[in-house]
């Protein structure tokens, strides 16, 4: 990669890390199922109206949709309102990373190399270490909803690789985001009518419109522009030029970048226990991620899973 490109691919992993401090404060003035919702539907609009439907078979493209947009937010979104940490939430949420590898292995039989087994299992040994410390304190159904969470965004990431995999001719993995963000608000808002109710709507959107509504609208704003479009068309861009391999540890620094903005902003401190697990998670992903591979020339080099954050 190029200086330029490595830069490129810090600045994306600041955004994405800055966006877990952007939901927490959309969340302090949204119910979190219609913040999801919400923020899916602002971009499903547009992509509907001005960007043309990828060649994907719409199993993939509603799998892909389902998994990434609807699981993933839905749980993580429930999780950061009922307590997990905005840091460890960026954290956790990496569990993403070793789930797609081991759904690829069971689910596409794709073959799982020694290096990557290690990976994995040191990743769930952060993991767990995290869990059972979160236990003690009466607070681990955040933890778990979060890992739901990242199931979901494994979910997709696997629906991702079929659609670009089946597809009918060259994809624009970015068309490809967007179209997803079809999927997710209609369940979203159903699930928020019955769970939420009316008239948290009502009380939602008449708050959005006064000035002590504004820090919700801003993140709300962050996440759409900066954290979806932003972040993810440039991290398509770098995925087309260089091997996912290259790439892919780059996100590392997400939870970085989203546990000191954490301190920062929200005086959030991690244990002991929750430092050392991060270390050894972020061990874990970084050696389970597949070593890079010369880029092929041809078409194969559109096909790129666009591992976009949340």
């Amino acid at each position: 990669m190029t200086t330029r490109d490595r830069l490129l691919a810090c600045f994306v992993a600041v955004l994405w890390g800055v966006n877990f401090l952007a939901i927490h404060t959309s969340l302090e003035h949204w119910p979190p199922l219609l913040l999801a919702a919400v923020r899916f539907l602002v971009i499903a609009v547009p992509a509907v109206l001005l960007v043309p439907r990828p060649a994907v078979p719409l199993r993939w493209l509603l799998a892909y949709g389902a998994g990434f947009g609807t699981l993933q937010f839905l749980f993580l979104y429930i999780a950061m309102r009922v307590g997990m940490p905005t840091g460890l939430a960026s954290l956790v949420l990496q569990a993403s990373a070793p789930f797609t590898v081991l759904l690829g292995a069971v689910l596409l039989r794709e073959r799982l190399a020694p290096r990557q087994a290690v990976g994995i299992g040191l990743a769930v040994l952060g993991l767990g270490a995290i869990a059972v410390a979160r236990a003690q304190t009466a607070a681990l159904l955040p933890v778990v909803l979060t890992l739901l969470g990242a199931l979901g965004w494994a979910i997709g990431n696997l629906a991702n690789r079929l659609a670009l995999r089946d597809a009918r001719g060259p994809v624009n993995p970015m068309h490809l985001v967007l179209w997803m963000s079809v999927v997710p608000p209609l369940p979203m808002l159903a699930a928020s009518w019955f769970v939420e109710g009316p008239a948290a709507w009502a009380t939602a959107f008449a708050a959005a419109v006064t000035p002590a509504g504004v820090p919700g609208l801003l993140g709300l704003a962050y996440t759409v522009l900066l954290g979806t479009l932003v972040g993810s068309g440039i991290w398509t861009v770098l995925m087309r030029r260089h091997p996912a391999g290259v790439v892919a540890p780059y996100s590392l620094l997400v939870p970085v970048v989203g546990m000191a903005t954490a301190a920062v902003a929200l005086g959030e401190r991690p244990s002991a226990v929750e430092l050392v697990s991060a270390a050894v998670i972020v061990g874990g992903v970084l050696l389970g991620t597949p070593r890079a591979r010369p880029a092929r020339p041809g078409p194969a080099e559109a096909v790129a899973v666009v591992a976009a954050r949340p």
